[in-house]
């Protein structure tokens, strides 16, 4: 079963190598290019509900980075750093000039660092569910699911849905019987799937990601999307982005959690989304 929901019949699926790292890269739609970042754990599927509702308007681009999917690269440690540096590879290759980038969770983190690495290349930055530094309860929660990983524990399939979804959705929504009769088998799918040493590898690299200094003096308009009902990156910590940057506005979309833009509301965040790109002076 299919950790995400699959792409419709117009994507067109592409290999493409950069640096060593060999990506899977998806695409569909027409008119202006549009980039979006899995998060942890994610392929280029996270993004299939916003493809779906978005690219009657936008070109939409995503791909599967390193640590997940069909995308293979250079062994461990990673940093968000080398995460950037294959974004502008992507963005070079298939994109015509300075585009949108956007991402959630660890792609709000690469968001941001590619903003910073290679503004040239980005017109319009939208992390979301992100955080410039991540700490506190976030940062204690990361550190125990890799030190948990490196003991070799292995979580049993029955866990796997009631431990991570809490932290994907708000809790209206998983005591809907239905949403959760649809979310149970595929967060079981998906985390009994997981290559143990991949998931320490991004989570490391986001543990160490640290960029409030560079954000300062980041040339890049940032449009910062937070969700109320986020556990993992609440919203205090992507209104620090939003006002370390000196173009940023924070944006916060009530009732929603850290991965509702998959399957929970959508079509929320599709909205959200066209409303920031088309209202940006350069659209």
């Amino acid at each position: 079963m299919s950790a995400f929901p699959g792409f419709g019949n117009g994507a067109r699926i592409h290999s493409f190598s950069a640096g060593g790292v060999t990506m899977r890269v998806v695409i569909e739609g027409e008119g202006p290019d549009v980039v979006f970042i899995p998060g942890g754990d994610q392929t280029a599927e996270a993004y299939s509900q916003q493809f779906a509702r978005l690219s009657e308007s936008f070109r939409c681009i995503s791909y599967d980075p390193r640590g997940a999917g069909e995308t293979t690269s250079p062994p461990a440690p990673w940093t968000i750093t080398d995460y950037a540096r294959d974004c502008a590879a992507v963005i070079d290759a298939f994109c015509d000039g300075q585009t949108v980038v956007s991402g959630l969770s660890l792609g709000g983190l690469v968001t941001q660092q590619v903003a910073i690495d290679f503004p040239e290349r980005v017109r319009l930055a939208i992390p979301m569910g992100t955080a410039a530094c991540i700490d506190g309860f976030t940062r204690d929660w990361m550190q125990a699911e890799i030190d948990l990983r490196k003991a070799g524990i292995t979580l049993p399939d029955s866990f796997l849905a009631p431990h991570y979804a809490p932290y994907a959705f708000p809790a209206k929504a998983l005591h809907d019987p239905e949403f959760w009769a649809e979310i149970k088998p595929r967060y079981t799918a998906r985390f009994a799937e997981r290559d143990p040493e991949d998931l320490i590898a991004q989570w490391e690299a986001c543990l160490e990601f640290d960029c409030r200094e560079e954000l300062r003096t980041c040339p890049v308009p940032f449009h910062v999307i937070s969700f109320s009902e986020d556990v993992q990156t609440a919203p205090s910590m992507c209104k620090v982005v939003a006002d370390l940057v000196p173009d940023g506005v924070l944006h916060e979309i009530p009732g929603l959690g850290h991965v509702s833009m998959v399957s929970h509301r959508p079509g929320m965040v599709a909205a959200k989304l066209r409303e920031i790109i088309e209202g940006h002076p350069d659209s």
